[in-house]
């Protein structure tokens, strides 16, 4: 079994602290949800664990397995299997998916042997069209689009642990069905040679969490963990909003109440 664990993780970009002592663990065959307000640090969060360098870390820990991944290049990051699927994907003019896919599976050791096969059948799983798969990465692709070649990235890939930033945004009712169910498969059926896929879903809504069903959810705000439940804190969140269970942008005195 894998497991991510972040501990008292702190960080600033320029002058501005923004992650505050965030502490949470996700292993093989997991899902937790990360939510809260705008400005609360979740999209920063994510850049953090893969070592954008806009970010600096001002103290705490991450590790993968037990080892530390706080210092190492992103590509190092990833090659121990950590996994991001960016909220806003970028295109990669001039390079094909196959030939992406292709020099990443090689750069963990993997043969990458019947890899067209596998990214056409992985496309058809969330509806990504053939066409899309001889295209450069993401260049020309719409919102949805994009959000679906990022799940043909991940499920063809196999990391051990996958942060998915904001998955839904851009995706229609059936895309996002479609999506969630493939990356829901992938925590529930083991990697050959490997574990079940474990996932830290940042969302500012709780449908996806309708169709991606979570463990564990947590609430940043301010750059920390300050509330932590279980599938029901998502009906609550809904039903009250963030003010409503004691979490707002930081902007006032509240009483957060731990769960």
């Amino acid at each position: 079994m894998s497991t991510l664990k972040i501990t008292n993780l702190s960080a600033r970009i320029g002058s501005r602290q923004i992650l505050n002592g965030v502490s949470l663990e996700v292993s093989s065959g997991e899902v937790h949800a990360l939510m809260g307000p705008n400005g609360s640090g979740k999209s920063t969060l994510s850049h953090v664990l893969m070592g954008h360098p806009d970010y600096e870390v001002t103290g705490g820990s991450v590790t993968l397995d037990g080892e530390e991944l706080l210092g190492l290049p992103t590509h190092e990051r990833a090659v121990r299997g950590l996994f991001l699927a960016m909220q806003y994907p970028v295109e990669v003019p001039g390079v094909g998916l196959d030939t992406m896919r292709r020099a990443a599976l090689e750069a963990r050791g993997v043969e990458p042997n019947g890899l067209s096969k596998e990214l056409a059948r992985e496309a058809e799983l969330v509806g990504l069209a053939p066409s899309a798969l001889g295209r450069p990465v993401n260049v020309a692709f719409s919102g949805g689009e994009k959000k679906r070649n990022e799940t043909v990235q991940l499920a063809v890939l196999r990391p051990r642990i996958a942060v998915i930033d904001e998955i839904d945004s851009g995706l229609d009712i059936d895309a996002l069905r479609e999506v969630a169910r493939r990356i829901e498969q992938m925590t529930q059926e083991s990697a050959e040679g490997g574990d079940r896929l474990g996932v830290l879903a940042i969302t500012h809504y709780a449908r996806l969490l309708t169709e991606l069903r979570p463990d564990r959810i947590h609430v940043l705000r301010d750059g920390r963990v300050v509330m932590s439940g279980g599938p029901e804190l998502a009906d609550q969140l809904e039903e009250s909003g963030y003010e409503g269970l004691g979490v707002t942008d930081g902007t006032g005195e509240v009483d957060v109440r731990q769960q």
